[in-house]
């Protein structure tokens, strides 16, 4: 594992082993971040900042417009899969290794067009934040929005997530809800002298078989929503009849609505029966009819070709959406590999995605 000064004046895939090859597990990022700190002090065009494990620099140009490209330093734990290593040449070329997809790939364009950007078209906030991976109070961009709101400040923000080099634009809504059952406890030799909570729950799970999920459309991308069971607890042991089961149900809602709404659908969904939301987090509209996001996805279809498409998943976007910040998701890697112990980012992504960013922060 390399503990060497990050160069960032070095090829896109040389930077990515390097920051892969400095472990930075959930928890774990000081390292990575303050190699990050010192890798961009070194310029004077940017203004470099710091909250716990979160590193931010940013231009100073008195631009039009300022825009936000935003990055986290943390990965899953990691599964025999490091040091990081190259198959292939060429066009073919694949970097291997935790972190290549979820996200450091990203995290190497944008640590690149920091150093090498030094009078955009627009003022950047360069953002690297920690603890992505796991609960969401830990969050080092979230904590940064309540901490130094005015360090999040932009007309735009793009999130360098694996996209595989498409245009994601916001995010799904997630919501979190348990539905409890209750019943009487009894010998299960005398059955009959009880209710048997895991039994009621049956009706709960027929109106989650029988859910049809909705196509939703939202400033013209199609998000797919999804309520589904995704736990069940109840008994306390093999000779009692339970009196309380707990469904857990998770729902996915486009961001055409909000929270509440969310909740009042869950709840008119499982209308007479007793539902608590334990948690939940509004999605993101896409914002691609801001000019800025035009002109960002004229530079991205430049290179790449494909249209934008929806996030199906929540992302630290809807974290800029609930500060008035229009923001997608753009960057190297194939989502489905994210946290894969067989990670790994093609080379020509990795390059694509950087010409696309500095096409648009150039032209």
């Amino acid at each position: 594992m390399s503990d060497a000064p990050l160069d960032l004046s070095a090829d896109l895939v040389t930077l990515t082993r390097a920051l892969c090859d400095l472990p930075s597990v959930s928890g774990d990022e000081r390292a990575l971040a303050d190699a990050v700190q010192a890798a961009l002090s070194r310029y004077d065009h940017l203004e470099v900042l710091r909250d716990g494990d979160t590193v931010v620099a940013r231009t100073r140009l008195g631009r039009a417009a300022r825009v936000a490209v935003a990055g986290h330093l943390d990965t899953v734990p990691i599964a025999g899969n490091l040091p990081s290593h190259v198959v292939g040449t060429g066009d073919e070329a694949v970097v291997w290794g935790r972190g290549t997809v979820d996200m450091k790939a990203g995290v190497a364009v944008q640590l690149a067009l920091a150093a090498a950007l030094t009078t955009p078209n627009r003022d950047v906030t360069w953002i690297f934040y920690d603890h992505e991976e796991v609960a969401a109070d830990l969050n080092g961009l979230g904590r940064v929005a309540r901490t130094h709101p005015d360090w999040l400040a932009a007309d735009f923000a793009v999130l360098c997530e694996p996209t595989a080099g498409g245009i994601e634009g916001g995010c799904n809504g997630t919501l979190r809800a348990e539905v409890e059952l209750r019943g009487r406890a009894a010998h299960s030799a005398r059955s009959w002298m009880g209710v048997n909570a895991i039994h009621a729950a049956a009706p709960v799970l027929t109106r989650l078989a029988a859910y049809q999920a909705q196509d939703v459309q939202v400033d013209g991308l199609l998000y797919r929503e999804g309520l589904n069971a995704v736990g069940i607890t109840g008994g306390t042991a093999g000779n009692v009849v339970p009196d309380r089961c707990v469904v857990t149900v998770n729902y996915r809602f486009a961001p055409s609505r909000s929270v509440e709404q969310a909740a009042a659908h869950v709840r008119e969904v499982f209308d007479g029966f007793d539902v608590q939301v334990v948690d939940a987090a509004g999605g993101a509209r896409p914002g691609l009819d801001h000019p800025v996001a035009q002109q960002f996805s004229q530079a991205v279809l430049a290179v790449t070709g494909g249209a934008p498409t929806a996030k199906l998943g929540w992302t630290d976007v809807a974290r800029f959406g609930s500060l008035g910040v229009p923001a997608v998701n753009f960057g190297p890697g194939d989502p489905l590999l994210a946290h894969a112990d067989d990670e790994r980012c093609p080379v020509a992504q990795i390059e694509a995605v950087h010409s696309a960013l500095a096409s648009w922060l150039t032209d």
